[in-house]
């Protein structure tokens, strides 16, 4: 890992480990809730690994918090302000492809603002969020193919759509062309330790 990326799992780590201890969980508990297995809660607490976000998700999720919770630093002021640089790179595609998490609101109903680019070829697939999630894209640069379910949808450059995320989805760049956007996402109730179904973006 880089710097900036141990950073980012370092902290990740300590917010886990402190989300954990503060509802006296043990890690298999975790584990358990999460549906991960223990030695993925000892390496995201220790910042040994990377995780991906279905895995960060879906320790949001059994922990009752957004996952902003986990990967931003706590903000108390009115305004919160993330420069350029600054998101939290939560995955990596394997032809320069990043996704970053800029903003988002806090619990219970978040919304999170994404920053999407996706390199030649270059496909992020998604399990099905929770129930009562809902996505938009705008389309930045490129062009964008998104599956939602059966329904395949090619977007350019300016376009935008919208849909439930409560289904499988995925986002994909068919083109020899760099392709940017811009992904909000509304997950209702993120902090509710009752919400069923485990989302990933």
């Amino acid at each position: 890992m880089d710097e900036a990326t141990a950073s980012l799992a370092s902290a990740i780590g300590e917010r886990v480990r402190a989300e954990r201890l503060s509802r006296r969980w043990t890690l298999d508990e975790l584990a358990n809730a999460a549906g991960v297995s223990r030695r993925m809660v000892v390496s995201v607490e220790q910042g040994a690994v990377n995780p991906s976000v279905g895995t960060l998700l879906r320790l949001s999720a059994a922990l009752g918090v957004g996952l902003p919770a986990l990967v931003e630093a706590p903000e108390s002021r009115p305004v919160k302000v993330a420069r350029l640089g600054q998101g939290a790179v939560l995955w990596n595609g394997e032809n320069g492809g990043s996704g970053i998490l800029m903003a988002s609101t806090d619990p219970p109903d978040v919304v999170e603002l994404w920053d999407w680019l996706l390199g030649p070829g270059d496909r992020h697939a998604s399990e099905a969020h929770t129930s009562g999630t809902k996505e938009l894209v705008h389309v930045l640069d490129g062009e964008l193919t998104i599956e939602v379910a059966d329904q395949v949808i090619t977007l350019a450059t300016g376009d935008a759509a919208s849909f439930a995320g409560d289904s499988p989805h995925s986002y994909a760049n068919a083109t020899p062309k760099p392709a940017r956007f811009s992904l909000a996402v509304f997950d209702p109730g993120a902090s509710s330790p009752t919400r069923g179904g485990l989302p990933n973006v």
